[in-house]
C-alpha cells in the first residue's frame, strides 16, 4: 500500500509519500513531480516510505534534479530508515540535497 499527495505549507509545496514505493507507484511518483513543477520550493517528504525499490528511487531523483535544474529550491526529507538507507547504499544522500525533517527543510527553504 502507499500514497502520493501534494500538500501546501507556506511558500513550499510537498509532495508526501508513504507506504511502499515501487514499480506499482512509479505513475502517482512521476505525476505529482511533474504536477510540482513551476513551484519555488518543493519538499520531497519520504518520511514515512517503508519500502523503496530502483524504479521508484530512479524517480524521485530525476523528479528533483529536474526541478533543481528548472530554479526550484529542493529538499529531501529522509530521517533515519528504509528510505535512507536506500539512498545511503547508492550515495544519493551525498548528490541530492537532503534534510532528516520535514520542518529542518522548510527552514532551509525559507534561508
Amino acid at each position: 500500500m502507499h500514497a502520493v499527495v501534494i500538500e501546501q505549507r507556506g511558500t513550499a509545496t510537498i509532495v508526501r509519500a508513504t507506504g511502499e514505493l515501487d514499480a506499482f507507484a512509479a505513475p502517482e511518483i512521476d505525476s505529482a513531480f511533474r504536477e510540482v513543477r513551476g513551484a519555488v520550493s518543493v519538499v520531497a517528504d519520504l518520511g514515512r516510505v517503508s519500502f523503496l525499490d530502483s524504479t521508484a528511487l530512479g524517480l524521485i531523483v530525476h523528479g528533483v534534479r529536474a526541478l533543481d535544474e528548472a530554479g526550484t529550491r529542493v529538499r529531501v526529507v529522509l530521517p533515519e530508515g528504509t528510505a535512507r538507507r536506500i539512498f545511503e547504499i547508492t550515495t544519493f544522500d551525498r548528490v541530492l540535497p537532503v534534510a532528516e525533517t520535514r520542518e529542518a527543510a522548510l527552514q532551509l527553504l525559507e534561508a
